[in-house]
């Protein structure tokens, strides 16, 4: 049986088909995003994906979230290599109105599809997915498009929508240490919708800065445990674009 650590993150996304769901981690930071597996995954060049995230590349381009406005690698490298058929997300548009995103563009022109999520909503889809809760309730989106087709119950006197739990194939994720087992641990922004993707997906493949030997972490540290993780590669912080 192969070991959870992985040489190259080519290697850890080669199996990744065409038509899968995917969640990609990080709330819209250089510093979280799990730029070499988005990189690796443009390179592998599967197809017709769905892809769950925070922002459908909003931020890389326009260096919106890194130090010195620096260009990153997000999900927009994905659209632009024309592999994105739908994206579940709460930020679909660009930050800057002026220059509209990749994603943007490809939804008006009816090229793409797109389900919105409101953020808190979207983070709630994606624990109760990893928690085998089915669905729950919110007034999150009552009286907007948001409600339009939900079932809706007045629940404590008030209006509430049902949303469905995510999940999804795969999981590409950032943070900032694993050990061999694949007990994670979180640096900062890192945390953002990385650690509740990681319990989400039915295969978890994580980019850390470190990689340390099984019982190395303290477990009052571990913040996401290891039977969550399939596959950790290392990765420099530098990243090829």
């Amino acid at each position: 049986m192969k070991g959870k650590i992985y040489s190259s993150c080519r290697e850890a996304v080669a199996d990744i088909p065409d038509h899968a769901s995917i969640m990609i981690g990080g709330f819209g930071h250089a510093a979280d995003k799990p730029q070499n597996l988005i990189a690796a995954l443009r390179d592998q060049g599967a197809k017709d994906l769905t892809i769950i995230v925070n922002g459908a590349g909003v931020s890389g381009s326009l260096g919106i979230g890194s130090l010195g406005g620096k260009p990153f690698v997000d999900e927009e490298v994905l659209v632009l290599n024309g592999q994105i058929r739908k994206a579940v997300c709460s930020v679909p548009a660009s930050l800057v109105m002026s220059k509209p995103g990749a994603f943007e563009k490809r939804f008006l022109a009816g090229e793409a599809e797109l389900e919105y999520v409101p953020q808190g909503t979207l983070a709630e889809r994606i624990r109760a997915g990893g928690a085998g809760v089915g669905a729950f309730y919110t007034p999150t989106g009552v009286g907007t498009l948001v409600e339009k087709g939900k079932e809706k119950r007045i629940i404590d006197g008030k209006e509430m929508l049902l949303e469905y739990a995510l999940r999804a194939d795969y999981a590409l994720i950032r943070a900032y240490c694993a050990d061999t087992a694949g007990n994670l641990v979180y640096r900062g922004i890192m945390r953002s919708f990385n650690a509740v993707m990681a319990a989400a997906a039915k295969v978890t493949i994580v980019e850390v800065e470190q990689i340390v030997q099984a019982g190395d972490i303290d477990p009052e540290n571990v913040v996401t445990p290891g039977i969550f993780v399939d596959r950790i590669i290392e990765c420099p912080k530098e990243v090829r674009r």
